[in-house]
């Protein structure tokens, strides 16, 4: 009996010793985590504020490439203004994108005079041709003076804006300054010209900007019969001599009795004389203040140092 109580009492003192373990086992292993939990490091407000500013960061560079896209382009469309308009005058009216400047005077179909900064520059236009009026060494060609009346209807008193052609130059061998002109319209001058048929396209040389649409425009207008195309007026050959209807017995204005032929000094001083039934008779102003004169008979005129116009039948 007291063997069994001894064998009893050990018993217990085991069990609680194992109990006590267990105890600190566990109280160990509860320490451990909260060890570990101390020592590793949390994530803190200013993380996920990082995480935020990243994702911003990320969303405005994806939206940069449209940015940056837009402006190279807004640069692109200015600098191209800036060359069209070449410089700023005190008669030029400005839009929100364009430069215009006043048509000084047309010359002809494809000619024109354009005041800028003050200062007169004659521009051949790129890509079209129209029959001759002004040229004293040719005839005036068949629908050269429709054409010529049609630009001086279309730009006499208005402002046009200007288009240089890199693969042009700036100047054609007579030091005209090249171009394409606009008006405050929109109208493209220089296709609308030959869409009409009032002109015809012309590549000089080099291959230029538009001369795809222009060709594409000229291929419209000898299609519809416009213009030069009709078979009424020159069926596309407008090299033919322009019929010119003058009265024999004409007088002209200025003129002095009989003395009826007009000594006209053009614009490279060349003295010409025109005699009525000449392509460019009726179009010929004299001023006698630049020395020009009226002249009763042809030798007169060509004892004065004048010479016969080409353009005369």
């Amino acid at each position: 009996m007291n063997l069994s109580l001894c064998y009893l009492h050990f018993i217990g003192i085991i069990y609680r010793l194992m109990k006590k373990k267990l105890l600190y086992i566990v109280g160990g292993i509860f320490a451990l985590f909260i060890i570990i939990g101390v020592i590793a490091p949390t994530p803190e407000p200013s993380s996920v504020k990082d995480t935020k500013q990243n994702t911003l960061v990320v969303a405005t560079n994806e939206s940069v490439p449209t940015t940056e896209k837009a402006i190279p382009d807004t640069q692109t469309t200015v600098a191209v203004t800036t060359t069209q308009v070449l410089n700023a005058t005190d008669t030029k009216t400005t839009t929100a994108q364009y430069i215009y400047y006043p048509v000084s005077s047309v010359v002809d179909g494809d000619t024109v005079k354009i005041n800028i900064d003050g200062k007169i520059q004659t521009f051949r236009l790129i890509g079209l041709d129209t029959p001759e009026t002004v040229d004293p060494r040719k005839d005036v060609q068949c629908f050269g003076v429709e054409a010529s009346n049609k630009a001086k209807e279309l730009l006499t008193g208005k402002k046009v804006r200007v288009e240089i052609d890199s693969s042009q130059g700036t100047y054609d061998k007579y030091n005209r300054s090249l171009g394409y002109i606009y008006l405050e319209s929109g109208l493209f001058y220089n296709k609308y010209m030959i869409e009409q048929g009032y002109a015809h396209e012309y590549t000089y040389g080099t291959p230029y900007k538009y001369q795809t649409e222009f060709k594409a425009a000229q291929k419209s207008a000898q299609t519809n019969k416009l213009g030069f195309w009709a078979t009424n007026t020159c069926n596309g050959n407008t090299t033919t001599t322009a019929t010119v209807t003058v009265p024999e017995t004409a007088p002209a204005t200025g003129a002095t009795g009989s003395c009826t032929i007009k000594g006209n000094i053009g614009s490279t001083k060349e003295k010409i004389y025109h005699m009525i039934g000449c392509g460019s008779y009726t179009k010929t102003v004299i001023d006698e203040s630049k020395g020009e004169k009226w002249f009763c008979t042809e030798q007169e005129a060509i004892s004065a140092g004048w010479r016969k116009a080409l353009n005369c039948n």
